[in-house]
């Protein structure tokens, strides 16, 4: 039915839609070579760009015009291929819902079980710390103390008091 009626509005013939564009197939007006791919165009755009940062070309370059022009090509290359990239994913990924509505379901109740662990080691963690210090407060409060012990005055019990908190431990 869909194809009958994209004959109708379009200019395309009635019929069997065209098979869809994918990674392994040429992008109209932009030249590929033979077994390229988008994803290979990306990567094989990207070493240009990261290459030019750590070239010794560059760094022994006279000419200091030509850097940045020579990195402003890599990265527009880059960019470029990018937005194809962009391009060609997005509509795939807007049609999933509606297409593989249970993947969907999938992909939820993975980031919310991915949100459960976080937030699972986040609690152990605090625990753990809890415990800590309440450890540190019991072995301060189970210190006996006599009433010789207790100085007189409040400087006196601030160097008293200061003398009992235990050093910090050293992190590695």
């Amino acid at each position: 039915m869909g194809a009958l009626l994209g004959g109708m509005f379009s200019a395309q013939p009635p019929g069997p839609p065209p098979p869809p564009r994918g990674l392994l197939q040429a992008t109209p007006g932009i030249p590929r070579t033979s077994h390229s791919t988008l994803v290979d165009e990306l990567a094989s755009s990207f070493e240009p760009c990261f290459a030019s940062l750590v070239s010794q070309d560059y760094v022994n370059s006279t000419d200091q015009e030509e850097i940045p022009t020579g990195v402003d090509q890599c990265i527009q290359k880059f960019l470029d291929i990018v937005r194809q990239t962009v391009c060609f994913v997005l509509p795939k990924r807007l049609q999933l819902p509606v297409q593989k509505p249970e993947q969907v379901i999938k992909e939820d109740v993975s980031e919310l079980r991915n949100e459960l662990q976080r937030k699972d080691a986040l609690v152990q963690k605090h625990l753990t710390k809890r415990r800590h210090w309440q450890q540190v407060l019991e072995d301060i409060n189970m210190q006996p103390k006599k009433p010789a012990d207790i100085p007189q005055g409040s400087l006196a019990y601030l160097e008293q008091a200061s003398a009992n908190i235990p050093a910090p431990m050293k992190q590695t």
